[in-house]
């Protein structure tokens, strides 16, 4: 019996592509900020905290993980083409023989994003002159719910694909080729909102019984560790990670583990 699945949508709404481009990853993103806040917004409110302290925390989230994402999309996995063209860094284009072509933001590293959203609130935390690691154990429990929105929109892009099955299973992305694969993707969102719910399950019933920043680190621990065990049935993401035992985005998550452990065993 077959199990092979098709996947042959075209990654921008067809109802406007003739007109304004809008990609379905591009919606996920920001309905997974959007349902990140909300969240975020519910738990403020059960704790009796001022959403307008939100509003600001949001702004430097928001403003930290895309610098972060794309800021370490570039420097981790593309450097040498980057550093060479400076300007699209930050702004969406790429800079060709035959003019400016508009690409979208299609490079952008969890890794880089994490370290982004920490950074953000940092220094939210010194401007308002509040707690550093409670806003962190909040933040970590949405961060897995927005990471498991990105991941659909990049299977709606096609992108980060799974090795072949090699058997009569998986999903043919006619955009790439005729192989069946490992939905790689999907199985990252699947993980991703089940940790967003185990961790906002524990947030509610248990978190008084640990000290702050336990949350933020467990969810690094679980997160990262899902992340590196999944790269084994990804494709390589650049060509210099042909050849290597562990690819970029495992190397990446191992400090990110470690830290983990660190933060959710550090002493009130």
């Amino acid at each position: 019996m077959d199990f092979t699945f098709i996947w042959d949508t075209h990654p921008e709404l067809p109802f406007l592509r003739h007109y304004v481009p809008i990609r379905y990853y591009s919606l996920l993103f920001s309905g997974g900020l959007m349902a990140a806040y909300f969240v975020v917004k519910h738990l403020y409110k059960r704790e009796g905290l001022s959403s307008e302290n939100l509003d600001n925390l949001a702004l430097y989230i928001f403003s930290g993980t895309i610098i972060g994402a794309r800021l370490g999309h570039c420097l981790f996995y593309e450097p040498t083409y980057y550093l060479s063209h400076p300007i699209e860094f930050f702004l969406p284009i790429k800079i060709t023989t035959t003019g400016v072509l508009f690409t979208g933001y299609r490079g952008l590293a969890s890794h880089g994003a994490t370290i982004g959203i920490f950074l953000a609130i940092l220094a939210y935390a010194y401007r308002y002159k509040a707690a550093f690691f409670p806003i962190l154990d909040k933040i970590a429990i949405v961060a897995a719910l927005g990471g498991g929105f990105i991941r659909i929109g990049n299977f709606m892009n096609s992108e980060i694909i799974g090795i072949p099955t090699n058997a009569n299973y998986g999903i043919i992305f006619k955009n790439i080729d005729n192989i069946p694969r490992h939905p790689a993707q999907l199985y990252e969102a699947v993980c991703y909102f089940l940790i967003f719910a185990s961790l906002y399950t524990f947030y509610k019933n248990k978190k008084d019984s640990y000290q702050a920043g336990f949350i933020f680190g467990l969810f690094l621990v679980i997160l990262f560790s899902v992340r590196f065990s999944l790269e084994f049935i990804k494709i390589n993401q650049v060509s210099f990670e042909e050849g290597m035992y562990l690819n970029m985005g495992q190397l990446l998550s191992l400090p990110m583990i470690v830290l983990g452990f660190l933060v959710s065993m550090k002493k009130s």
